[in-house]
């Protein structure tokens, strides 16, 4: 199936399962409406003579990966989904040359799907009684996660609609993070970076990268998109930090842009959700591919032989 076809598919088998709720924004819905607008609002600059043969392969802490291409943190909609839907979900990536990560609840098969070939992350939300959290990383490299992921965003929890989802997390301090960095012993990934002083502190705090997102409009109303704020994080960052950049990534076009204004991989979530109702492990397979296979098409006619070599003047930003 193409892309288009696995997202009409998938769309409509969740709405048939009564669980197309789970992917709306919190409150007013506004962060997927304005998702869509400021990706909207950059074109592309194409350099047509002499276009190079592109290769969308890349490296990151330590990594391999066929495309910067790589699902976002997500858990809990995916069971009910499909039946055995994390094993799908990652014997498609698998297939794909991508990686799995894990968000909350943590699966209770994580220790079997670490054993796979392929990457995994696992995440944990900065829970208010912080022994949780350490328990969590401790049953994490136990697993054999690749990458551990702490997500600082979910200070107030998160909700859909109306509707709490998870509760009972408080803010972390710099201090803290530096003691759950002393803990980890892979990288480890601050999800929920929208500001160039939390990149700064995520420095300071010696994480080894950051995902600037917007949780999908599952935090806070009115949050703006990552390509609005990845030009201060880039300052930021240099080459301290790797930066994973999502927010209603849809189309390689959009994966471009946002590697071209300094992402070094760009995460999905609803499209895998959409490609593993349709069609299960295959559905999530044809995603990854899919949306690489369009960013190595455009690359080639921006100039770009490896995603390294994208930049901001190959978009041109809306007025």
């Amino acid at each position: 199936m193409t892309l288009g076809e696995l997202y009409a598919e998938g769309q409509a088998a969740l709405e048939e399962k009564g669980l197309a709720w789970l992917l709306n924004a919190v409150e007013t819905g506004f962060v997927l409406e304005h998702d869509r607008r400021v990706l909207d609002s950059y074109t592309l600059k194409p350099r047509y003579i002499d276009a190079p043969l592109p290769d969308t392969a890349v490296e990151v802490l330590g990594v391999e990966l066929a495309s910067p291409v790589v699902m976002s943190a997500v858990t809990m909609p995916i069971p009910k989904i499909a039946e055995h839907g994390m094993s799908q979900m990652a014997e498609g990536l698998r297939e794909a040359g991508s990686l799995l990560w894990c968000g909350t609840p943590v699966p209770a098969n994580l220790a079997e799907l670490c054993a796979l070939e392929l990457p995994v992350v696992a995440n944990a939300k900065p829970f208010r009684e912080r022994g949780r959290i350490f328990e969590m990383i401790e049953q994490f490299q136990k697993a054999g996660a690749t990458w551990i992921g702490l997500e600082i965003d979910a200070a107030e929890g998160t909700k859909i609609g109306d509707q709490a989802m998870v509760a009972d997390c408080a803010p972390l301090s710099l201090a803290e993070l530096r003691e759950i960095r002393r803990e980890v012993q892979c990288p480890l990934i601050l999800k929920g970076v929208l500001s160039a002083e939390d990149a700064a502190k995520a420095a300071e705090a010696e994480a080894d990268g950051i995902v600037v997102s917007n949780h999908g409009g599952h935090t806070l109303d009115y949050l703006p998109h990552a390509l609005q704020v990845l030009d201060e994080i880039r300052a930021v960052a240099r080459d301290r930090l790797a930066i994973v950049a999502d927010g209603g990534i849809r189309r390689g076009s959009d994966v471009l842009k946002c590697l071209a204004m300094g992402a070094d991989l760009v995460g999905v979530v609803r499209p895998l959700l959409w490609g593993l109702a349709a069609d299960g492990s295959e559905g999530v397979r044809g995603v990854i591919s899919g949306l690489g296979e369009e960013l190595r098409r455009i690359m080639g006619l921006l100039g770009a032989a490896s995603p390294r070599e994208l930049n901001r003047t190959m978009l041109i930003p809306g007025p």
